[in-house]
């Protein structure tokens, strides 16, 4: 049952993510991306990006949110890594001390 509730876990915060992309469908909101660009059309108004973006997304405030859910994830798996050796020595620790 516990393995569930991790799964239950996950797929909530996915729908908590894919949410706000639909009920907010063409959304505008701006960025620190969208503001540097301007900036820099400001001092040199001749300047050309090196590359386009593979694809556009509806907002800004998109982007803020997938570096959001990126952030998470990776803390969620840096914290399951440093539980997990935890919860690894606390094992063999209990190991030795009944072996004694």
């Amino acid at each position: 049952m516990k393995k569930w509730n991790n799964w239950l876990l996950l797929l909530a915060v996915v729908v908590l993510t894919v949410t706000p992309l639909i009920v907010k469908n063409g959304a505008e909101f701006g960025g620190a991306d969208g503001q540097a660009e301007e900036a820099i059309k400001e001092i040199q108004p001749q300047y050309k990006p090196w590359f386009n973006p593979l694809i556009e997304l509806p907002g800004g405030e998109v982007e803020s949110l997938l570096f959001a859910v990126q952030a998470a994830a990776g803390a969620g798996a840096i914290g399951y890594v440093i539980g997990l050796y935890k919860g690894r020595s606390e094992l063999s620790k209990n190991k030795n001390e009944n072996s004694n």
